[in-house]
């Protein structure tokens, strides 16, 4: 007997393409509030024109704001007390890594932007509370994971051990060549046990274009890892696209020969212990092996 599709509760379908979600300023909204078949994580990516500003509430989650293109000045008030940071940003997402600010729960962020610029607000729902903080660029881990056309990097800029003042959310960019694979081999963080997280998670995508100024693709795929919550994705993703993950194997992610893909990572949970721990999809966790031997890909040596 052959077992349905996922069907998502009556809050949309798990990809949602550029701009279908917007609201007001946002180009995307990704809300628990707008959807029963989502409950630990939420993304906003707001559009400001020059001299723009935005106001929101956080209510019971904390948040990160992270710059995808140009800078913002963000004030935080929380509890009575305002910090003020003021973001440098980036050009774009393929530019490096960015500063960034954190925003506890039952807070209001301000974002302005003299400039204008794309700023996406990460949102993880938590249960203690944390001070406003600010992460500079230059303190963000980058790493190159995996190898051949397998490689990819990293931004930890929100990962567990890097920055850890927080309740439950994790955050990261990866950035995937033109013609890699990344979030390969398929992994899976959907249950809690000794080994494993059960977390919730979205990719916001960016894809580079080509130097003619075509538009770039990649594709996405999450598949089943129980009959009893099937689920199956897979989806030819472009710049602004996102994908929800709410269980099963996800990956592999790839990128179209000629453009780079970015993508967003925001996790959170329901366990009380902050952790990122996963399980490889059984048949394809021997490439890790091969990695040895193939090396890095060289495009992204001059990255870190």
């Amino acid at each position: 007997m052959t077992t349905p599709a996922a069907q998502p509760a009556p809050g949309g379908t798990w990809y949602i393409p550029a701009r279908s979600s917007a609201e007001g300023s946002f180009d995307t909204v990704v809300d628990p509030a707008r959807r029963d078949d989502w409950t630990y994580t939420g993304l906003k990516v707001l559009a400001l024109a020059p001299g723009g500003a935005e106001t929101l509430a956080t209510g019971d989650f904390e948040a990160m704001v992270v710059p995808l293109s140009g800078g913002c000045e963000v004030e935080i008030v929380a509890d009575g007390t305002t910090a003020a940071y003021d973001l440098a940003g980036r050009p774009d997402v393929f530019a490096g890594a960015t500063d960034a600010a954190y925003a506890p729960r039952r807070s209001e962020i301000r974002i302005s932007s003299a400039r204008g610029g794309r700023f996406a607000v990460c949102l993880a729902r938590a249960r203690t509370d944390h001070p406003a903080a600010y992460i500079a660029a230059e303190d963000v881990p980058v790493e190159v994971r995996g190898a051949g056309a397998m490689t990819r990097l990293v931004r930890n800029f929100g990962t567990v051990g890097v920055f850890d003042a927080c309740d439950a959310l994790i955050a990261c960019e990866v950035i995937t060549p033109g013609g890699n694979w990344s979030s390969y081999p398929a992994h899976k963080h959907d249950e809690q046990t000794d080994s494993e997280s059960e977390l919730e998670e979205i990719y916001y995508y960016e894809i580079a274009e080509s130097p003619s100024g075509t538009p770039g693709f990649g594709y996405h795929q999450t598949t089943s890892t129980d009959p009893e919550r099937p689920i199956d994705v897979l989806e030819e993703v472009r710049a602004g696209d996102v994908v929800l993950v709410p269980h099963g194997w996800h990956g592999p992610c790839a990128a179209a020969p000629g453009h780079d893909m970015y993508y967003l990572n925001v996790m959170a949970g329901p366990g009380d212990h902050r952790a990122w721990d996963i399980t490889d999809r059984p048949d394809q966790t021997w490439v890790r092996a091969t990695w040895e031997g193939l090396g890095p890909d060289p495009r992204l040596a001059d990255r870190t």
